[in-house]
């Protein structure tokens, strides 16, 4: 019972929207920070953004500032992309992850050690 589970994903038109969810699967993460990454056909998988355990510090790929924002919800065991502006480009598998570890940084898919399933998101231009 340590997992994580995406959901929201889905199909949308260029410059619609789409929230994200991440939960914890029979443990809570508010104590770890929290990343969202996403991972194209044929790419490798790219960090989106992320947020330190508490929420107080948020951190984006130039990609997405301004259009995506990362959010958590603590006593909900929450975390959320909300995705504003979607471009085709934006089109992935979205994947959450927990720094578990306490590694230093954000931004390295290294520093993770649990992962979602991932949710596929899909932006029809």
């Amino acid at each position: 019972q340590v997992q994580l589970v995406e959901s929201g994903g889905g199909l949308v038109q260029a410059g619609g929207s789409l929230r994200l969810s991440c939960v914890a699967s029979g443990r809570t993460t508010s104590r770890y920070a929290m990343g969202w990454f996403r991972q194209a056909p044929g790419k490798e998988r790219v960090f989106v953004a992320a947020i330190s355990s508490s929420g107080s510090s948020t951190y984006y790929a130039d990609s997405v500032k301004g259009r995506f924002t990362i959010s958590r919800d603590n006593a909900k065991n929450l975390v959320y992309l909300q995705m504003n502006t979607l471009k085709p480009e934006d089109t992935a598998v979205y994947y959450c992850a927990a720094n578990r570890l306490y590694y230093s940084g954000y931004s390295s898919p290294g520093i993770y050690d649990l992962w979602g399933q991932g949710t596929q998101v899909t932006v029809s231009s």
